[in-house]
């Protein structure tokens, strides 16, 4: 008998070792041939380093870095390395503001007002009516990122920030249309901060970060000073490839602030894909994690630039709330981008696969992540792989070459024979917008010179372009060439000047007065 137990535990042992050597086999089969699709993706796109995580099953199955930290430095991306994660910020947000409604501390359809004093919009019907739910689902009804100049690498509080917002004219109806908004996930933020007495930064480190160990997570730009393995942003100027300084976002940091790594964020993850729970430990109810899930504006659901396949429109396209929903090869998708200055993001979950991604890269390029988040996804849902990053670096050029011919056409169109109506010091001087407040032009070395007051790094050299235009050369990096207008009134003298913003923060036209 007990040589007949020991031979039934050693079948049973042997039977459960080869059991997980199969589950084992089957985490990694899915991936077979990633580590050198990524590193050909990487040369072809001039993308210096990237991590990635993959949760499946509540287990992380991968967890990687590839390529260097920085361009021309030999220090490897891990998947410890801190990126910043931009506008996936938002689904902390989101979280945060859904355990105060699971605590009934407040409703996802309670007034904004209630809980910011002197939170005004444009529109008073607005101010009146925007509920929290409102400020987590872009449906404002202000323009796709109206107001950005505000705050993005600006000196302006939160408080400040909002204060402004009440002069940025609406775009369309209010809740009629989908226009992706940061100020109202700074608000949101501000919310949860008043109702709990504790900043946003203390709130979402006590009640997310803590719980879930992500020990290397932050919310502020000052909390990576002494951090080794970091990231460096890259930004691609003139073609290519260069590095450049983290931006200061801690003002919208519950939009766009929140630094980790690859490790971390499967944490997150897990969470997200647990409905809510971690580890067996419950972190906000599962009525709430499906609604922060559930579909609250639609979202125009327009065919993928050629050459992508047809099938990436889907049957569904809405904001929820701090997530984007899509759908993938028949699966719901949930996900959310992030864009910050020189790094990209994205968080993608099928849930009904118990299937979870992030990608993190230290150069700003949405499509690059894309690309692998798609590639993973087809591994494990057995899908045959498209060549994901050749397909999105062909939108890339075609996009390039159209950004080219419109440029081509401008300069063609221009008239160069023109002159300014002025001497360049009759437009020296300090002009105001009542939405983002001074900007001086000061002539420096025989040429005008633009400054952003409230944003220190937004420094622009003007050259001539046509009669009373110029066009900025931004000395910040990310800044694109804005055009800048100046008008004359009855006596000859400069009472305007309207500068067209061009970036990816604000897409908008903002009219300087000038001071008397």
């Amino acid at each position: 008998m007990p040589n007949r137990l020991n031979r039934a535990r050693i079948l049973f042992l042997f039977v459960a070792l080869c059991s997980g050597e199969i589950d084992l086999q089957a985490q990694r089969l899915p991936l077979r041939g990633f580590d050198a699709y990524v590193q050909k993706t990487l040369q072809d796109w001039g993308c210096p380093g990237l991590a990635i995580a993959i949760v499946k099953n509540d287990s992380v199955a991968f967890a990687k870095g590839y390529g260097v930290r920085q361009m021309g430095n030999s220090a490897q991306v891990d998947e410890k390395t801190i990126f910043g994660i931009a506008s996936c910020s938002k689904a902390f947000t989101a979280a945060s503001v859904a355990m105060l409604v699971d605590e009934k501390k407040i409703s996802w359809d309670d007034p904004a007002a209630k809980y910011l004093d002197g939170f005004q919009l444009y529109d008073p019907y607005v101010t009146r009516e925007i509920t929290v739910r409102d400020l987590l689902s872009h449906r404002s009804g202000l323009p796709a990122f109206g107001g950005d100049l505000i705050w993005w690498g600006s000196t302006y509080s939160r408080d400040e920030t909002l204060r402004r917002i009440r002069f940025v004219k609406p775009a369309s109806s209010f809740r009629s249309r989908y226009a992706y908004q940061n100020i109202m996930f700074i608000a949101a933020g501000q919310v949860a901060a008043a109702v709990t007495g504790k900043t946003w930064e203390d709130f979402v480190k006590e009640r997310i970060f803590l719980p879930l160990g992500m020990q290397s997570t932050s919310t502020s730009i000052r909390a990576l000073q002494g951090v080794e393995d970091i990231a460096t942003p890259h930004m691609r100027v003139d073609g290519k490839t260069r590095a450049i300084a983290w931006r200061n976002l801690d003002n919208g940091s519950p939009a766009a602030g929140i630094n980790s790594n690859a490790a971390d964020m499967a944490r997150w993850i897990r969470l997200q894909l647990g409905r809510g729970a971690f580890q067996g430990k419950r972190i906000f109810s599962t009525a709430v994690a499906e609604n922060m899930w559930s579909p609250q504006t639609l979202v125009s659901n327009s065919a993928p630039e050629p050459p992508l396949p047809a099938f990436l429109k889907g049957h569904v396209a809405a904001y929820a709330l701090g997530w984007s929903i899509a759908e993938y090869r028949g699966k719901y998708l949930v996900r959310h981008y992030g864009e910050t200055d020189g790094m990209s993001s994205v968080v993608g979950l099928l849930p009904e696969e118990a299937l979870g991604v992030v990608i993190l890269t230290n150069l700003h390029v949405t499509s690059l992540h894309t690309a692998l988040l798609y590639r993973i996804f087809d591994a494990f849902l057995g899908a045959k792989p498209e060549d994901w990053s050749s397909l999105y670096l062909k939108v890339r050029t075609n996009e390039e070459a159209k950004s080219s011919a419109e440029e081509a056409a401008a300069e063609k169109s221009r008239a160069k024979s023109s002159h300014p109506s002025l001497a360049l010091s009759r437009y020296a001087g300090t002009y105001t917008n009542t939405t983002y407040g001074e900007a001086t032009i000061a002539e420096e070395s025989g040429r005008l010179v633009v400054r952003l007051s409230a944003s220190p790094t937004y420094i622009g050299d003007l050259g001539h372009w046509q009669y009373n235009t110029f066009v900025s050369t931004w000395r910040d990096p990310v800044a694109e060439k804005t055009f800048i207008s100046f008008t004359l009134n009855a006596s000859g003298e400069v009472d305007e000047m309207k500068l067209k913003v061009a970036d990816y923060i604000d897409f908008g036209e903002y009219p300087f007065k000038r001071n008397k």
